[in-house]
Formats: structure tokens, sequence, C-alpha cells
């Protein structure tokens, strides 16, 4: 391509548009079935420009994938293994898997440290929270934060409200409910 251009390979590399719209579409050319790999490029350049464009407007980074939303699914997703379906259970199912149990240790992050290290974060976040802020100089407004929240409430209550749904069709009691950890199961060969 450098050659092509009468240019040095260096500088076909900063030349930012040209590299996109001539030295790739070019290669693109030269490449076995060239139409599929071409309009895969252009496509790739459309979505990259609609990213960059749309993901300021979007919120959805932030609020729906942030660091909030992780801790609560993880805190739930720890308090469900280790106390719902049980932590002695899991460590079995581990072992049927690996050929080994895990370090008793994890048995105890399980439970207890990783739960209660994912809720004390979580508070910390939802007391200490700040509006989000755009290239420290755009702040968004009410009307962006609600859309944002509803982003990140639409994936967090989702547990809390599948839970109820879960108790109310289950039959028996909760003792009942929650089978004791029996004998691992053999492995699948």
């Amino acid at each position: 391509m450098a050659a092509e251009q009468g240019m040095h390979i260096s500088k076909v590399a900063e030349s930012g548009p040209g590299l996109a719209f001539i030295a790739y579409p070019r290669a693109v050319t030269l490449m076995p079935v060239a139409p599929l790999w071409a309009a895969l490029f252009f496509f790739m350049l459309l979505l990259l420009g609609l990213d960059s464009q749309g993901g300021m407007y979007l919120l959805f980074d932030y609020y729906s994938s942030s660091g909030t939303t992780l801790l609560w699914q993880a805190f739930w997703e720890c308090v469900v293994m280790a106390w719902v379906y049980g932590a002695d259970r899991f460590t079995d199912d581990i072992a049927c898997m690996i050929g080994y149990r895990p370090c008793p240790w994890m048995k105890w992050c399980w439970s207890f440290f990783t739960p209660l290290v994912c809720m004390s974060i979580f508070i910390f976040n939802v007391v200490y929270y700040e509006p989000l802020v755009y290239n420290n100089t755009y702040v968004y407004p009410w009307w962006g934060e609600a859309i944002g929240w509803a982003f990140a409430l639409s994936s967090m209550l989702c547990v809390l409200l599948h839970l109820p749904c879960c108790l109310l069709r289950a039959k028996g009691t909760m003792a009942e409910v929650r089978l004791p950890p029996g004998p691992p199961s053999p492995p699948l060969l």
C-alpha cells in the first residue's frame, strides 16, 4: 500500500481517513470473497461512527453495565448459590466437574465475604452517588439520569421481582423447598 501511494510505510499508518478509506479497502479487495469483507468492513465503520456519536447520549454503558449494577447482581448470585442452592452442594458439583473439592476458604468467600463486600460497596456507591458528567463539561439533564436509572433498575429489580414469584409457585414450606445436600452426581462421560 505504501509503495502504491508513493510514501513511507509509517506515513500510511498516520494518514487517518486515508487508512480507513484507501489502504484498508484496497487490502480487502485482495482477499478471497472480497465483496463480503468489504461489506463487513464498511458496516463496522458505520457502527463505529454510531457508537462514537450515540454513546454520550444513551447512558447505557454507565448505568446498565456499571459497577453498581454488577455489584447488585454479584451479591444476589452469591446469596442464591451459597444459601439457596447450598455452598456444600455447589462444592460437591465442582468436585464432580474437576475431580477435587475446592479449598474450604472458597465456601467462606461465597457465603460471607463476597456478599458482604459487594453489598458494602453497593451501599457506598448509592450513598455517595453523584450525577453523571460527560467529559467534565456536560451534565446530563434530569430525564437522562432517569432513563439511565431505568436501564439499571430493569436488570436489578428482576432479581427481587422473580424471587416472590418462585416462592409463591413452590409447593410446601421453605424447609421442604430447599433440598438437603445429597451425594455428588456421577460424572458425565
